[in-house]
């Protein structure tokens, strides 16, 4: 004979063993007000010593939520499209389904949001959106919102907005006291644009460059965070009278658009001009690229970001967080000491 199931305690058996209705239940359960201290310590332990546990997925359901989370990304950014293959399995792990919609040229990010939010998604997790404060605040105070890969300067508790994200500052300086280590003081740095992160990159790289006494030495040039702006860039550079010793590019996709040019034109990476990325994507491995750059562990800040995720959508707002992730210098072939 099969031994039947126990039934899983509800709320109404807490609250007939507390002599008290379900709504108060509720209201003591979820933190808010309305009982005694007496009768909320009742409660709590009545719903501890039967093994009540609160079923979130109904909660969601009454709160015409999903146990979906949505993701924006932009699927042109080779560090977005690793950062998915991580969100899919940390929600996996805790119940929750993902379901993905891309920012593109001529479909702008509220329209991403609104056709994510549209079916219905609990919670949100936007990679490196470029929106400004005022979207997030307003967008936070209709579903959960966590934003990866981006500095948001506008976090306070009033907003319960999550950000996970590397510390684009310390890895810009690794960059550059590596470089200036290696002899490098001829250091040109190719922005990221308008890009998330681009101005925190900049910023770093100039402070870095002050830091060593360099900053006669500093030159920005204007880019994006893809390989037509680092061509671009390149082309600029290969103008000049002189070339610089080492290129810093904003990212990984931009350093391969330099490197690309740079090479067409017969010039010796590493042995004329160091070039580094920032990212470390799977592209920058490659043997053929070997690209010198710094690490962002893309399954850390997927997993941060799931959990903050489902934990604003369970338990509720919360205030402000913002997770700061530690980068991580990669030396490969791309860089080496300037030429003598």
């Amino acid at each position: 004979m099969t031994t039947p199931r126990r039934r899983r305690p509800t709320m109404a058996d807490v609250a007939e063993r507390a002599g008290v209705s379900r709504t108060l239940v509720s209201f003591i359960l979820d933190g808010k007000p309305g009982a005694s201290d007496e009768t909320r310590q009742r409660v709590l332990a009545i719903a501890d010593e039967i093994g009540y546990r609160p079923d979130s997925a109904a909660r969601l359901l009454a709160q015409g939520r999903s146990r979906t989370l949505g993701v924006m990304s932009d699927i042109r950014q080779l560090f977005e499209a690793e950062l998915i293959t991580h969100i899919y399995p940390a929600a996996e792990k805790l119940g929750y389904e993902v379901l993905l919609s891309a920012n593109l040229p001529g479909r702008t990010e509220p329209t991403v949001v609104e056709s994510l939010l549209s079916h219905r998604c609990g919670a949100l997790i936007l990679l490196g959106p470029k929106a400004g404060q005022d979207f997030f605040d307003e967008l936070a105070s209709r579903v959960p919102v966590v934003v990866a890969c981006r500095r948001l300067t506008g976090l306070n508790d009033e907003v319960p907005l999550a950000t996970v994200r590397t510390d684009d500052a310390k890895g810009i300086r690794q960059a550059v006291d590596y470089l200036v280590d290696l002899g490098h003081h001829h250091i040109h740095h190719v922005s990221g644009g308008t890009d998330p992160g681009s101005d925190d990159r900049q910023e770093a790289y100039c402070r870095a460059m002050r830091a060593h006494g360099l900053a006669g030495e500093s030159v920005v040039i204007p880019g994006a965070h893809n390989e037509e702006a680092g061509a671009e860039a390149a082309r600029t550079m290969l103008a000049a009278p002189t070339l610089p010793t080492a290129v810093l590019a904003g990212n990984d996709r931009c350093a391969l658009g330099i490197l690309d040019v740079f090479t067409r034109a017969g010039v010796d990476v590493p042995g004329r001009v160091s070039l580094m990325g920032f990212d470390d994507s799977r592209l920058s491995e490659n043997p053929r690229i070997d690209l010198t750059t710094i690490h962002q562990d893309a399954g850390e800040i997927a997993r941060r970001s799931v959990e903050l995720a489902v934990s604003m959508l369970v338990e509720g707002p919360s205030r402000a967080t913002d997770v700061v992730l530690e980068p991580q210098l990669i030396v490969r072939g791309t860089t080496a000491e300037p030429p003598r």
